[in-house]
């Protein structure tokens, strides 16, 4: 007697594959303890890996539910099934990773892939990111007294770069590297913490994984990475980062730099001046941009900004003269109080007595009279502001503190610095989206979520990794694939090839002493990319068994 089951593959074949390329299961298997449970710490990561990356927004304790038509043998190991991916088993094995350490087990197991995969690491971009999160965590973290057992992060309100100040929240710091969203460090803060602080701190701890024998990468930070105490902190590491608009030094540049003295760049629209500075006691090297549409789009907002300011200028001007006031102090204070609200114009006005009777109807000689003072006043643009403001837009500060122009010429640091989002920040869209595990998430335990942001970082490792390995696949082969409108690309996004994926079904037959599997639906585009992505990839969409 036989029996036939149908099981769905699609795309996790792919994320499998990769995991197995990474031997993703035996790098965290060979740095955890053994834990004597069925579902080893790694076996665990992976099917997490593979239900966030199967893009169907299901939470971790519907993982069974996920699994149920799924070949978990092929997929995670032999001799497991759905329902040994519980959610006791999930949760134990985050409890797992948090012991041991995630960033430390998130850097190593980076290293390892990076090595595998013959990627060297030049330029490394550092942010952050909050995750709101559903729930009351009013314990935020462990006895600090207790400095033998690791700390959770306490989950705080803070700084909400999603907009959601209602929510608290816990932060993502993460590293990339190159111009790819690969990430190479992940560290989870807590949800007050200051990028100005644990920036720094978080790129010394990433730098010092580098031997005495290594290169290490140049650092690339937005603006919060840049102050007089963390260049000094830094002074021994290369950086690229943006320059603060509030410091005295850089609005002084910015208003005297014209675009007449300033080179235009390769990058259409970009025109660059470059000078010498030594903020913080540090020699560097200061990169004046301008970008010609931003400056026009931004002049555009200024004047309606004008524009709007005039209209409601005009109607609390009405209000203001209606109101009367017993003294010509309160009339002025109130005159010289009213012209501070007002950035873009000037007023200018005056204060004048007005006398009146008391009582209604004609007055008689000895009637009663009293005193007011009034406000007469009138505005205009403030022509100087404005023109000040003028001198800014579409202008913003580059630094670094790589000296010789041989090494880093101005153009390349202008093309450093906008692979920022490229890399970290687009790593970080991925993550936040909605299909994923989602910008907002509950776990009961501070020291879950922290290991939950590592497998997340993981699932991204993943992923970019076979973006990575299939764009460079198919320009060192000159070979193409269709995109979303079938034209020719070489460089698809692996969301996309997902997508390509779906349909793609396993049928297992068994018999008594037999046990074989055929891949259905799958077609010679399928065999090209996964032929691409190399072994184990193709053995998946292949089933020789």
């Amino acid at each position: 007697m036989e029996g036939y089951t149908s099981q769905v593959l699609d795309h996790l074949g792919i994320v499998a594959g990769i995991c197995q390329q990474i031997d993703l299961i035996g790098q965290i298997d060979a740095r955890v303890p053994d834990t004597g449970r069925k579902v080893s710490v790694g076996q665990a990561v992976q099917a997490m890996v593979l239900n966030g990356l199967g893009f169907v927004s299901r939470p971790l304790y519907l993982s069974p539910e996920f699994f149920r038509n799924k070949p978990v043998d092929l997929l995670i190991g032999e001799g497991l099934d759905a329902d040994d991916l519980n959610e006791d088993s999930l949760g134990r094995a985050l409890d797992h990773l948090y012991a041991v350490g995630i960033t430390e087990l998130f850097a190593a197991t980076c290293a390892y892939a990076l090595r595998v995969f013959g990627i060297k690491v030049r330029f490394a971009h550092l942010d952050t990111t909050a995750f709101g999160l559903e729930g009351q965590y009013e314990v935020g973290g462990a006895d600090e007294s207790d400095v033998d057992e690791p700390q959770p992060i306490r989950i705080a309100y803070g700084y909400s770069k999603d907009h959601r100040p209602d929510l608290k929240q816990a932060i993502m710091g993460l590293i990339c590297v190159n111009a790819t969203s690969i990430p190479a460090y992940l560290s989870a803060l807590s949800g007050n913490a200051s990028d100005k602080t644990s920036m720094p701190e978080m790129a010394k701890l990433y730098l010092e994984q580098f031997g005495e024998n290594e290169d290490t990468p140049l650092l690339i930070a937005d603006s919060a990475l840049y102050g007089a105490d963390n260049l000094q902190q830094l002074s021994e590491v290369l950086w690229v980062t943006r320059v603060p608009m509030t410091l005295s030094e850089a609005k002084k540049l910015l208003t005297e730099t014209s675009q007449e003295i300033m080179h235009p760049s390769e990058r259409e629209g970009y025109f660059y001046h470059e000078v010498e500075s030594d903020y913080g006691g540090i020699k560097q090297r200061w990169l004046v941009m301008l970008y010609e549409p931003r400056r026009e789009q931004e002049l555009t907002q200024l004047q309606k900004r004008v524009r709007r300011e005039a209209v409601k200028l005009t109607k609390s001007l009405k209000k203001l003269r209606r109101e009367a006031f017993n003294c010509e102090e309160d009339a002025q204070k109130a005159l010289d109080d009213f012209a501070k609200q007002w950035s873009l114009h000037l007023v200018k006005g005056d204060v004048s007595d007005v006398t009146h009777y008391t009582q209604r109807g004609r007055p008689k000689n000895d009637s009663p009279t009293v005193t007011k003072w009034k406000i007469e006043a009138e505005f205009e643009p403030d022509q100087e502001t404005i023109t000040q403001q003028q001198q800014f837009l579409g202008k913003y500060l580059i630094a670094t503190n790589e000296l010789d122009r041989e090494k880093l010429p101005a153009e390349e640091l202008l093309t450093v610095y906008k692979d920022q989002n490229r890399s970290v920040e687009r790593g970080f869209r991925f993550l936040k989206d909605p299909l994923f595990f989602a910008s907002r998430f509950f776990l009961k335990k501070p020291s879950r979520i922290m290991a939950l942001l590592m497998v997340m970082g993981l699932s991204l490792l993943i992923y970019a990794l076979a973006e990575h390995k299939l764009r460079q696949q198919l320009l060192e082969q000159d070979q193409f694939i269709p995109d979303q409108k079938g034209k020719p690309t070489q460089r698809p996004t692996m969301r996309r090839v997902f997508q390509m994926f779906e349909g793609i079904h396993i049928l297992l037959i068994e018999g008594d002493e037999m046990r074989k599997r055929t891949v259905l639906n799958i077609q010679e585009l399928h065999l090209k990319i996964a032929g691409l992505l190399g072994e184990p990839i193709l053995d998946f969409y292949t089933c020789a068994e």
